[in-house]
């Protein structure tokens, strides 16, 4: 299975305080680790929502909102995506994470949806599609 880790925003990764040397040592060593096991697909840090633009859909209406945004604990500061067994094995990963942050930080982990999660109305044709685009993205 797959999932997405948010690594979710604080105080300091919104105002743009980079990590000290020590944090990217041991993320480094960490992410290392993730990809030796086979498990590290992606990931990445994020800049501040300041940095950032929300696009608000309503109907056929679009509107774009320039950040900073509200609610930082909501935010979005980094984020893997995993393939594991389970959950469980996601959280056992999570758990030997170093703290992303100064202080208290949130880490969620969220299954990716799979094809066979959409029943019929993911048709065979669409399931070919989909299977092209990947097939695209992932290149020769």
């Amino acid at each position: 299975m797959r999932v997405l880790v948010i690594v979710k925003a604080t105080a300091d990764s919104e105002a743009g305080v980079m990590p000290e040397q020590q944090l990217l040592a041991d993320m480094g060593r960490y992410n290392e680790a993730l990809v030796k096991a086979g498990i590290m697909l992606a990931g990445e840090g994020l800049h501040p929502s300041s940095r950032g633009v929300r696009v608000t859909f309503d109907g056929p209406a679009r509107h774009v909102t320039d950040g900073p945004f509200a609610e930082t604990r909501e935010l979005v500061a980094g984020y893997w995506l995993w393939q594991v067994r389970s959950m469980d094995e996601a959280i056992e990963w999570v758990k030997r994470c170093p703290n992303p942050m100064p202080g208290v930080s949130d880490i969620e982990i969220r299954p990716v949806f799979e094809a066979d999660d959409f029943g019929e109305a993911f048709t065979p044709e669409l399931r070919e599609q989909e299977e092209q685009l990947r097939a695209r993205i992932d290149g020769p």
